[in-house]
């Protein structure tokens, strides 16, 4: 990283924190209705993007992200498209063998017991936009292992998260899940950048927030109970529901646009509850509503 970029990204970081405890108390207490009542391990962040408000609420905690990372992952992907080391255009041969058909795999289903040719860019999109796990893990490979993608966000400045396990690694124990965690803080982090624009080309991070716009993934979170249209670029995480009835995770970190055109990050990690995915997608939903309210009219 050149010392322009690193500047940056400690000016980033420099605004961020400080915003951290600022915002209005009746905002805070809102949300904390929500989460009193939870029986969930719930992390919230909010950070305003073209104007200056935010709020974190129980940022100590290392949430596990589930497929929130892929994310993380796909900005390391297209910044080696950038500096030329991949291509969107490339043709990437995935195996019959590589498709694991016992886990989310769109790719699997739309390609049956058979190998794939497909470009990069439509394998971002499946990977982004439709939360494969098959095609995450060929871009793991791609970017190097988890070690590197971790790396390179480490080096932007983003420093409270951990990529550990590949898909592959998470389905096959429980615990090894949790490897892969986000404080809210670093998701509102990444966020900003990937709003600012100033990691990525201008093309790529075009590409990336359209593929989070136009995503596939469940409408019931962020997006649940805002009005209908609202733009919203995100990535979800869901966690299966162990033998005892408990979710390691259900979340959504995205970037929000209002009626008015304003724009900020909020991050939803709701974490080790008992029930299913409506119910931590109900939560989501309603701070999220929450929020908007708070910012729609202002």
């Amino acid at each position: 990283m050149n010392i322009a970029r690193k500047i940056l990204f400690i000016l980033i970081a420099f605004v961020l924190m400080p915003h951290m405890a600022s915002s209005q108390p009746g905002l805070r207490e809102k949300i904390q209705t929500v989460i009193d009542t939870s029986k969930a391990k719930i992390g919230v962040g909010i950070l305003g993007l073209d104007f200056k408000d935010s709020l974190v609420i129980n940022n100590d905690t290392h949430y596990p992200m589930l497929s929130v990372y892929k994310s993380p992952l796909a900005i390391m992907i297209l910044h080696q498209v950038d500096i030329g080391k991949l291509s969107l255009e490339q043709n990437i041969h995935i195996t019959r063998e590589e498709l694991d058909t016992n886990t989310w795999s769109p790719i699997a289903r739309d390609f049956p017991n058979q190998d794939v040719d497909m470009k990069l860019s439509d394998l971002l999109i499946y990977t982004v936009s439709k939360s494969d796990n098959n095609g995450c893990d060929v871009l793991f490979s791609l970017a190097g292992g988890t070690a590197a993608v971790e790396k390179y966000i480490h080096d932007l400045g983003v420093k409270d998260l951990a990529i550990k396990a590949t898909e592959e690694e998470m389905g096959g124990k429980w615990k090894v899940q949790y490897r892969n965690w986000c404080k809210p803080s670093a998701m509102l982090q990444l966020l900003q950048i990937l709003y600012e624009g100033k990691v990525l080309s201008k093309s790529s991070n075009d590409f990336l927030m359209k593929a989070m716009i136009e995503s596939s993934n469940s409408p019931a979170r962020l997006k649940g109970l805002l009005p209908a249209g609202t733009i919203v670029a995100h990535k979800t995480g869901t966690s299966n529901t162990n033998n005892k009835g408990m979710k390691a995770a259900t979340n959504d970190a995205g970037i929000v646009t209002t009626a008015n055109a304003r724009h900020y990050a909020i991050v939803v990690y709701v974490s080790d509850y008992p029930g299913g995915t409506a119910r931590g997608e109900h939560m989501i939903a309603e701070i999220s509503k929450i929020v908007f309210d708070h910012y729609a009219g202002k």
